[in-house]
């Protein structure tokens, strides 16, 4: 009776087998703002190296940094592009997200961020902005590679001045007609207020360790799901190699996601984009610097518990 039972047993086993199917990808939300930072992302997601790596990806359109962080605060989203400071500012009590990658850091040639002065202001160079105020949003990376750039310069602390303008669009407008002397740009947006007569007068592109931005992770997503953070960022390798080997062949990523302005698109030079890497602790240890010295954290937040090189590929 018992060797009878034995090939019933193992048939069962088999059918149940056919019957599973395989387990479903793990599906990563990713909030995303419309900035070239994140070119390589939506390659990744034309070229299907998401899905060759084991993951699925929704991207979830934001307008706004505020907008962004709301939305990884309340779980609708599980990772995004962001900077150290926004990091450490939700890890201020306790890790909730942790770096994993950079995105986007400037390198010689191809600035972040430029600062640039109107072309009414009669400023040529950058000491023609000591003792001027300059539009920034005023608490954020915008303002840190400022300051950071214009002390690099030698500029003394009372010949900084800075001035509140949150919206991009109402900088530029400013700085069109002359009613803002200086105001800070990132790329592709800089050429736009140069092709109206601003001139640039400081950029990022020989002080990468200010003006970088990074992919970071609700660290409970990367806790739970390791294995799709790594296939994540397998796919992100590739696509920044396809990316750098030949741009052009992506403008039409730049015009259906709205990262570069249909006038900039056909002159438009798409950056270098970094290979796996992870911000250092001394980067780390500069934007909590700023961040103590504005107020804005009165606490160390820890760079081992909130960057995470592990999962490079």
């Amino acid at each position: 009776m018992r060797n009878k039972l034995i090939p019933i047993l193992l048939s069962l086993i088999f059918l149940l087998a056919a019957c599973t199917s395989p387990a479903e990808p793990t599906t990563l939300k990713i909030a995303v703002l419309p900035i070239i930072d994140t070119l390589p992302m939506y390659v990744a997601q034309q070229e299907g190296l998401f899905a060759k790596h084991g993951v699925n990806v929704e991207f979830v359109p934001v307008a706004s940094a505020p907008e962004r962080d709301q939305i990884l605060a309340a779980g609708q989203a599980d990772g995004t592009i962001n900077e150290t400071l926004a990091v450490m500012l939700f890890n201020r009590e306790s890790a909730q997200m942790q770096v994993v990658r950079y995105a986007l850091r400037p390198t010689e040639g191809h600035g972040h961020f430029f600062i640039i002065a109107s072309g009414q202001s009669g400023i040529t160079d950058v000491n023609g902005l000591k003792g001027i105020e300059i539009g920034v949003s005023q608490g954020t990376v915008i303002e840190y590679v400022t300051e950071r750039l214009l002390q690099a310069e030698g500029f003394t602390a009372d010949e900084i001045k800075t001035v509140a303008v949150p919206k991009i669009p109402d900088r530029m407008a400013l700085l069109a007609s002359g009613e803002l002397s200086a105001g800070v740009m990132p790329d592709p947006l800089a050429s736009l207020v140069v092709a109206q007569g601003g001139v640039i007068v400081a950029d990022d592109s020989t002080r990468p360790e200010y003006g970088f931005s990074v992919i970071s992770f609700r660290k409970a997503v990367i806790d739970e799901n390791p294995k799709a953070i790594e296939g994540f960022l397998a796919a992100i390798e590739e696509a920044t190699t396809l990316v750098n080997a030949d741009p052009a062949r992506y403008k039409n990523v730049l015009s259906e996601n709205n990262l570069v302005p249909p006038p900039l698109l056909d002159a438009y030079q798409a950056p270098i984009y970094p290979s796996a890497g992870v911000p250092t602790e001394a980067e780390w240890q500069d934007g909590l610097n700023w961040l103590k010295e504005k107020g804005m954290l009165n606490v160390d937040v820890s760079y081992e518990d909130s960057v995470n090189a592990s999962l490079l590929p």
